[in-house]
């Protein structure tokens, strides 16, 4: 008796590239975020609390260490405040980065077993970050109305910064989900870089600080125009336009080159998981 195998694969090796695949599969990133979300907060006895607590405590902290005893400027705006907004897309950024180096180590049983489109999980796993940033966003809201701050028309700015962020996370996050299938450390350097890469982020100082001769350098840094462009945007001060634009080139070419190394890597990843 002769036994059939039928081996299920993409139409084609651009496939990964076909958003229009993604399309299809709508229901099923709409699906995988829902479950993110819930697992993320699943017998947990604060719940959505969490995504209130974490940055303010964060804030208090780095409000006293850096605001009250190093005394870094903040351009005017009270310093917890002033952190706070910064700290809103760096979070964002942060753990949208995490949880999408990890999606599909985290998803390796259904990759070994079912055909769908591996870009799927990692788009969904940045849900998360976005139920976090609006609560925090929220907080922000609450706090600019404690110390009289009133948002302004810059506020209408924050969808197309929103947008330019979750490029930036996109882009880096399918390169080391799809690298971190293949080598495991990047579990630990990931964490690690993310550290590092805040005190390089202007979260917890205006780019006015860093010394004229060296200002250029921070523009290659894709979160840059992200974290002050939404501190623009809640508080009214001066807009960068330089950063957000630097930060929207240098976002674009991550996600392309993010997308071309995931789309080569995705025929591996059902062996190496």
């Amino acid at each position: 008796m002769n036994s059939k195998v039928t081996i299920i694969t993409p139409p084609d090796r651009s496939a990964g590239l076909r958003f229009t695949r993604l399309w299809e599969f709508r229901e099923l990133i709409y699906i995988f975020a829902i479950r993110d979300i819930k697992v993320r907060y699943k017998q947990t006895a604060l719940g959505v609390a969490w995504a209130v607590i974490q940055p303010v405590t964060v804030m208090l902290i780095f409000t006293l260490l850096f605001g009250r005893l190093a005394k870094i400027p903040s351009d005017g705006v009270p310093y917890p405040v002033f952190v706070f907004s910064g700290l809103l897309m760096w979070n964002f950024f942060s753990a949208g980065i995490s949880s999408c180096s990890n999606s599909l180590v985290g998803s390796s049983a259904m990759i070994s077993k079912v055909y769908f489109p591996r870009m799927v999980i990692p788009l969904s796993s940045v849900a998360v970050s976005g139920v976090d940033f609006i609560v925090s966003a929220f907080v922000l809201l609450v706090l600019m109305a404690s110390y009289g701050i009133a948002p302004t028309w810059q506020l209408c700015l924050l969808p197309l910064l929103i947008l330019g962020i979750v490029i930036s996370v996109l882009g880096l996050g399918l390169w080391l989900s799809a690298i971190t299938v293949t080598f495991r450390d990047f579990r630990f350097v990931v964490p690690f870089m993310v550290q590092i890469w805040m005190y390089v982020t202007p979260v917890i100082y205006p780019i006015s600080f860093i010394p004229e001769s060296f200002r250029w350098l921070i523009y290659f840094n894709p979160v840059v125009g992200w974290v002050s462009g939404a501190r623009s945007a809640f508080l009214g001060t001066p807009i960068d336009w330089l950063a957000i634009g630097a930060s929207f080139v240098i976002s674009i070419l991550m996600f392309i080159m993010g997308v071309r190394y995931f789309n080569n890597a995705e025929r591996r990843f059902a062996d190496v998981v």
